[in-house]
């Protein structure tokens, strides 16, 4: 493999952990970049934890630069044209030829394209917007706080309800609950909708149990920042006092432009080799859509990030030493769900089971919560 140079585009969870892995696979012959126009690594999972006071934005993120030091070589720039004929990959800060390439280019957050959504939301999926949501939180003295899923499809798909189990436990534990209240609304037909109704049905009783309002089904079609009000595509127009957004999500542009891309922007791959039709490129995580049973698409979520990543970490190295892989991605994946008080629910099952994906949701308690808080520390300490 003398030579070779793989390049990841991306520095989330699927591209740090597709470089680290490549660097060891490909040996000291070989070259690895890691791309991304943000020199920062932020551990999503633990951004509500920001909102609840729990940790601090420095706690929950890492420099990307540090992966210098693991042989991965950082360019901090954006990625404009990737061109699969030549084996190209144009940026900001240079051309780099490839004879591997990884797409990890996540899901974009484009709050912009709800209109008054900038203006009236905290954006919970992002650092800032969860540090701002906090302090309106520890601020609000009574009142309506709305959790909104704007748009489908949305990457971590047990956020939204976090949100809301978190943000009710401070208003709890700040002692103006009485004078509050908490409601859900979403587009989805029920929380989770890709892991079947028994999980969702379970979610819905957890918010319930805590009295907070679940309202399915609902699109919203613009946000009034003057009245402070959701303007529903039906016409209805609800109120709020504090609103914790989950924006519109897109594929990034250099995707979209990529060839690659469906009419969704975002990229089809294999479901097991996550290869593309172009020779040499594979893309993984939030940028890509896979198709299982009953309709449905894999979500978005980091747990599949980090396991594609492994998977096509192992071919691309076969594939350049030419060897044989079998090497291959199999649904399964599990993600925690935070409750507050020190608790948190589990739900892990295979989304690639024949008919409809098999999902289990574990009793919540504490034991969760604290493996939660491993995963964190885990992926911080070992990747970095």
């Amino acid at each position: 493999m003398t030579g070779k140079t793989v390049v990841v585009l991306g520095g989330g969870i699927g591209g740090v952990v597709a470089a680290r892995r490549l660097r060891r696979s490909l040996g000291e012959a070989g070259r690895v970049v890691l791309v991304d126009r943000h020199p920062t690594y932020r551990f999503a999972p633990s951004m509500l934890w920001v909102m609840t006071g729990a940790r601090r934005p420095g706690q929950i993120t890492a420099d990307l630069g540090r992966l210098r030091r693991r042989g991965v070589e950082f360019l901090q720039a954006e990625a404009l044209e990737i061109d699969t004929d030549d084996r190209i990959v144009k940026t900001t800060g240079a051309d780099l030829g490839y004879d591997g390439l990884v797409v990890a280019l996540g899901a974009e957050l484009a709050p912009e394209a709800l209109p008054g959504f900038v203006e009236s939301a905290h954006n919970v999926y992002s650092l800032d917007g969860a540090a701002g949501a906090g302090r309106a939180l520890n601020e609000l003295e009574g009142g309506r706080v709305v959790v909104l899923v704007s748009r489908l499809p949305f990457k971590c798909p047990a956020a939204p309800y976090e949100a809301a189990l978190l943000a009710e436990s401070v208003l709890r534990r700040r002692g103006v609950r009485d004078r509050s209240s908490v409601d859900v609304y979403t587009p989805e037909p029920f929380p989770m909708p890709t892991a079947g109704p028994v999980l969702g049905d379970a979610v819905t009783a957890m918010l319930a149990g805590r009295r907070i309002g679940f309202h399915p089904g609902r699109t919203v079609e613009t946000i009034d920042p003057a009245t402070r009000e959701l303007v529903f595509t039906d016409g209805e127009r609800v109120p709020f006092d504090l609103l914790l957004g989950i924006p519109p999500h897109r594929a990034p542009e250099v995707a979209r432009r990529s060839g690659l891309a469906a009419e969704t922007g975002f990229i089809p791959v294999d479901r097991t080799t996550l290869v593309t039709p172009a020779e040499g490129v594979f893309a993984i995580g939030d940028v890509t859509t896979i198709p299982i049973a009953a309709g449905k698409f894999l979500p978005k979520a980091g747990v599949f990030a980090h396991r594609q990543a492994e998977v096509v970490a192992k071919r691309l190295a076969d594939e350049l030493a030419g060897r044989q892989s079998t090497a291959a991605f199999d649904g399964r994946g599990s993600c925690f769900l935070a409750m507050g008080d020190g608790m948190a629910a589990h739900a892990a099952g295979d989304f690639y089971a024949d008919g409809a994906p098999q999902v289990r949701l574990h009793r919540p308690g504490r034991h969760w919560h604290l493996a939660k808080v491993a995963v964190e520390q885990y992926w911080l300490r070992r990747w970095f």
